[in-house]
């Protein structure tokens, strides 16, 4: 097995829904924000090679969007889905299963795109089987007012009218060394990708711990839907990571890809950080 981190850009947030109700003095410093009070993220990906599959978990936000939803989002930086597929030699079609831990527009916007003409919407991975938890494909697809505006259904319709569209749980098995694990406190069922990796384990964050500055317990993010939820959940998978030595890689950092734990005074903390490729 080979991991690769998967570069699809960086997009800006407001910090003050990033952070809920943590003071800005305080993740400011983390996490500083420009004169508008935005933050900038990365949208990293994770690519899993298998044997003959090629298994890519979340695909950002993709760029079939207007100006007017990018001039919300402000997308920016060099790297895009595409071109980090080609720096490890693979392109699109090659993918054999696409993973979305959840249907969040900057998770799952890469899905779907146009086709050559622009006049109809197609899958982006042609020849992939696309996963997602079935609990909350109906979450999605029945938004409530507070989601609503992330869940895009370009993104989402056009996955199940290609028929591509697969369901998995927690109990399911992709591949003998990746499994999942649901939590509910960011949306319904977002499943987390645990993969054991060079005798260690990896686990995938998506946004129950967007960024190294998120591990504090009650760092929230203002977008969760249950936040007591998140704060039980992130507690629980630190001191499991903490206690079995795991490797936390994140989808949002801006600038780190992995970190080790290690318990401090002030809780369990980052003890270091690197790159995937250094592992």
């Amino acid at each position: 097995m080979k991991l690769y981190a998967i570069n699809t850009g960086h997009f800006k947030l407001d910090g003050g829904a990033m952070f809920g109700v943590v003071p800005k003095s305080l993740w400011n410093k983390s996490n500083p924000a420009d004169q508008n009070n935005m933050c900038s993220w990365a949208l990293r990906c994770l690519l899993i090679e298998d044997g003959n599959r090629l298994i890519l978990i979340d695909n950002g936000m993709g760029n079939k969007q207007d100006e007017k939803f990018f001039g919300y989002y402000y997308l920016h930086g060099n790297d895009t889905l595409q071109k980090s597929l080609n720096k490890y030699g693979f392109e699109m079609d090659d993918i054999t299963d696409m993973v979305l831990t959840h249907l969040h527009f900057d998770h799952c916007g890469g899905s779907i795109k146009y086709n050559s003409n622009k006049t109809n919407l197609e899958p982006a991975f042609k020849n992939a089987k696309y996963y997602c938890n079935e609990k909350h494909w109906n979450w999605a697809t029945q938004a409530n007012s507070r989601e609503k505006a992330s869940f895009l259904k370009e993104n989402i319709l056009p996955i199940k009218e290609s028929g591509q569209l697969n369901f998995i749980d927690s109990q399911s098995t992709l591949i003998t060394d990746l499994s999942f694990i649901e939590v509910n406190g960011h949306t319904e069922a977002m499943m987390l990708p645990i993969i054991k990796y060079k005798e260690s384990t990896l686990a995938y964050m998506a946004d129950l711990i967007p960024s190294v500055g998120h591990l504090p317990i009650p760092f929230v993010m203002g977008y969760d839907v249950r936040p007591l939820e998140t704060l039980k959940e992130k507690e629980l998978i630190l001191k499991t990571a903490l206690d079995n030595d795991w490797t936390l890689f994140f989808e949002h950092d801006p600038t780190i890809e992995c970190i080790k734990l290690e318990r401090t005074e002030k809780g369990i903390r980052a003890k270091n950080n690197f790159l995937l490729s250094d592992i």
